[in-house]
């Protein structure tokens, strides 16, 4: 499986707290600064003894993900939101944590202090957060997909490498029981060698096809605007679609947020999120990208409803063309969203529907079918999955997305979701579909060089470009 970094020797000048504590660990666990049964109570582990982990971006799916690192071990010692209101109920439950809007200024006052990062920002901010968490020397956590342009995850790609931290994203794991299974039937053998794969899922959520509203709004005082828009190009802030507006009646969710930009509904614009593709994808493709060994596409072309000039369409299907590897042949794979779903398999009986998301592996012997972005495939008919034999677990199952990061931090395995293994090549695979929904045609993609070699317009997507005095490198 391809990795995308570059062999740079790690910044040994540089020593934290972090290199303490994954070095150290066992003098950790004799001696703390605070005893633990001072803060700790009988049999628990005192907050010193904890990996500190501070959170930018807690008041949308932060929220519950800053709660999944606590549970999974870490001290949230420092919470970073934009938004004072939105942020308020993770405010309340922790705190103790020291409070901050920019994380600019988070870092310089709290560097020395923790030792992970977690980022739960809109797509257009996670390479600026997580690349300040890199060169700051700490493990980081980033919700997927990892950036907005293949170019920022290259550069994630070579600072997590250099920084020699440990890095984690949110997608659907490839390590639990199902992802793990998944890949051993595969292997198996039993629907022969793989060429189609068929992924679907019923996103979009929020408002897609709209243009940018003609009004403004006052921005509240609970809110900065400015640190929001971060490095994307300065507009005038609109707070919500009118109720019965077409963005929110044309959306394929009862219960859509009416919000313009902020909150959630960031995804549907092209200069702060990735659509339903950057939503879905990494979830869906984190395990056929595992189980048919997957690294860069030879092509990818995309059809969709109208292409607007700053918001995703309300559907697309985008084809991937793979090329022969590791002792499999070519495969081509299909992404559909906004509702369209594949054709129906004639294997599939005649009483049973098609999930509302899933997964088609379709191969020389045979066809399964998954729900959802995680479910176990079962071969089609059922009659042949009742007859079929399951294969001996021969995969290591890991404890997924936050126990992972956790343990690696501790000094453990390496995440299944590092940046430059895992994370960086998974969200490329998902913005390579994003970049053929906005410029359609036929792109040959040269990985390597990260470059197509067929398309200027499509080359002027790999890249972004920053406003607002804002750097990533």
């Amino acid at each position: 499986m391809e990795k995308y970094s570059t062999g740079h020797s790690a910044n040994e000048s540089a020593v934290s707290r972090r290199d303490f504590m994954v070095k150290t660990g066992a003098a950790i666990a004799a001696f703390s600064i605070v005893p633990r049964h001072v803060l700790g109570g009988p049999g628990r582990t005192s907050p010193s003894d904890k990996p500190v982990v501070a959170g930018v971006g807690i008041g949308g799916v932060g929220h519950g993900q800053i709660q999944a690192c606590d549970k999974a071990g870490f001290h949230v010692g420092v919470l970073c939101d934009v938004d004072d209101v939105k942020a308020q109920p993770t405010y309340k439950k922790y705190p103790q944590a020291r409070r901050y809007r920019d994380f600019r200024k988070m870092f310089a006052a709290e560097g020395d202090k923790i030792d992970a990062v977690y980022c739960g920002t809109p797509d257009h901010t996670h390479a600026v957060v997580s690349m300040a968490a890199l060169k700051a020397g700490k493990h980081a956590l980033t919700v997927k997909p990892l950036t907005r342009t293949i170019w920022e995850g290259r550069m994630l790609a070579e600072a997590a490498t250099k920084a020699q931290v440990m890095t984690q994203m949110t997608a659907s794991p490839a390590s639990t029981e199902n992802g793990c299974r998944t890949c051993e039937i595969i292997w198996d053998g039993i629907i022969g060698d793989v060429t189609e794969v068929h992924i679907w899922s019923n996103r979009p959520l929020w408002p897609h096809g709209m243009e940018r509203p003609k009004w403004t709004d006052p921005v509240p005082d609970t809110f900065d605007w400015d640190l929001w828009l971060g490095p994307a190009s300065k507009r005038p802030f609109a707070n919500r679609w009118p109720a019965g507006s077409l963005p929110l009646v044309q959306t394929n969710w009862a219960n859509v947020q009416p919000a313009v930009y902020h909150p959630w509904n960031f995804r549907g614009w092209y200069d702060f999120g990735t659509g339903a593709l950057g939503d879905m994808g990494c979830h869906h493709w984190n395990t056929p990208r595992r189980a048919l060994k997957l690294t860069h596409p030879a092509a990818v072309s995309a059809s969709s409803t109208k292409v607007m000039s700053e918001s995703w369409p309300l559907a697309s299907v985008i084809t991937y063309e793979f090329d022969a590897r590791e002792g499999m042949g070519p495969v081509k794979i299909v992404w559909y969203d906004g509702g369209l779903k594949p054709p129906r398999p004639v294997e599939l009986e005649s009483g049973k529907r098609m999930p509302a998301d899933g997964i088609i592996y379709m191969g020389t012997k045979g066809v399964m079918i998954a729900s959802g972005a995680g479910g176990i495939p079962r071969l089609l008919p059922e009659s042949k999955m009742a007859a079929y034999k399951m294969p001996p677990r021969t995969l290591q199952r890991r404890s997924g997305i936050y126990g992972e990061w956790f343990e690696a931090v501790s000094g453990g395995e390496t995440p299944s979701e590092h940046w430059p293994d895992c994370a960086v090549p998974l969200t490329e695979l998902v913005l390579l579909g994003c970049i053929a929904i906005r410029t359609g045609g036929y792109l040959k993609w040269d990985g390597p060089n990260m470059r197509f070699t067929n398309s200027d317009n499509a080359n002027r997507l790999v890249k972004p470009n920053y406003k607002n005095g804002w750097k990533l490198v």
